[in-house]
């Protein structure tokens, strides 16, 4: 079982990850391709380098966004968690489930910082 996480803001993907409301963590079996659980927390004050410590400590072994600066994204790496940018603005079930099929389309990293 792995665990993604996904920056939320009004109920969809935050373009940019460091100021999204909440996050969802979704509990994923890769092999069966199937979403065992989710759920929604708060996000912590912004503040620059704190994300990647305090989503590892909950378990996250992926994050799926819209943007990340490269600062964070080397943040993250150094904690063994997987980055994935460009992700489009949708509810994060159906990136999820995207995800599991092989379907997750990206783009262009929405970050330019």
């Amino acid at each position: 079982m792995r665990k993604l996480a996904f920056p939320v803001s009004g109920g969809v993907l935050c373009a940019h990850f460091g100021h999204c409301e909440s996050f969802v963590l979704v509990d994923m079996d890769e092999d069966s391709r199937t979403v065992k659980g989710t759920r929604t927390v708060s996000a912590p004050p912004h503040e620059p380098g704190l994300l990647p410590g305090w989503l590892a400590g909950m378990g996250v072994e992926i994050v799926i966004a819209g943007g990340m600066g490269s600062r964070a994204r080397e943040l993250f790496t150094e904690r063994g968690i997987s980055v994935i940018t460009g992700a489009e603005c949708l509810a994060p079930e159906a990136l999820a489930k995207a995800y599991l099929e092989g379907s997750l389309r990206l783009g262009e990293n929405a970050c330019d910082h």
